[in-house]
């Protein structure tokens, strides 16, 4: 069999040794003290008790007064004065604000008088263009009409000549009397119909003068179809001694 040492068995033995081998110390210290003698003590005795000089009361010094200066305070600083404060000026600002808006309406009226000036130049540089486009056409115009009117009377004139080369002039014409004759044209050139406006006073030379328009036919027309208003009415004049 194996013995087994439990543990923390030999540490609490060594601990009740000690314990016993303390306690043994104690008695027998014990026991030396009671057994000493103790010392003789001497008393001396009084017939009466000695006289005790009262203690000698040190002086006592008064402390001496020290005048101290005044304190002198700092002169006290001036209050530093409090700044106003501003209280809005309800007038000024409503006068303010009445010149920002009449500034602003001075402005709005310069922009719009700027902007009507604007429109007015561009209104007469209009006006001017279409005065002068008018100028022009009418410049046209008139060029055109000057040159149709050349036409017309180049026109007139050939149809004259024609038929004054076609006229029989009677034996016994006296004189240079003038025929007016109204000649209705067709486009082709044909004559319509011929009428004696003014008699020449002699019905021999009348007669003559008509017989030459119908000869004559087709007469001459401008290639200008336009132009035919100008010749399908014409109003002729004819005197035989004088062409036209």
């Amino acid at each position: 069999m194996v013995y087994r040492e439990e543990p923390g068995r030999l540490p609490a033995g060594i601990l009740a040794l000690l314990v016993h081998v303390l306690f043994f110390g104690l008695l027998v210290f014990g026991v030396q003290w009671q057994n000493k003698e103790p010392a003789a003590v001497t008393v001396d005795l009084w017939d009466s008790l000695p006289t005790v000089a009262p203690p000698v009361q040190p002086p006592v010094h008064e402390p001496k007064r020290v005048e101290r200066e005044p304190v002198k305070l700092p002169p006290k600083a001036a209050p530093e004065p409090k700044l106003a404060v501003e209280k809005p000026d309800i007038a000024l600002q409503q006068k303010d604000k009445k010149r920002q808006e009449e500034l602003k309406q001075t402005e709005l009226k310069q922009q719009e008088l700027k902007l009507q000036q604007q429109i007015q130049s561009e209104q007469m540089r209009q006006a001017e263009q279409q005065r002068q486009q008018q100028v022009l056409q009418q410049q046209i115009l008139a060029q055109h009409a000057s040159a149709q009117a050349r036409v017309v009377g180049e026109y007139k004139d050939r149809i004259r000549a024609k038929i004054q080369g076609r006229v029989i002039l009677p034996p016994d014409l006296a004189g240079n009397p003038q025929a007016e004759f109204d000649v209705v044209v067709l486009p082709s050139g044909d004559v319509l119909t011929v009428k004696l406006t003014r008699s020449s006073g002699q019905p021999a030379y009348d007669r003559a003068v008509e017989n030459a328009i119908y000869k004559a036919q087709p007469l001459p027309l401008p290639p200008d179809q336009n132009l035919f208003r100008e010749f399908r009415e014409l109003h002729l004049q004819f005197r035989p001694r004088e062409q036209g």
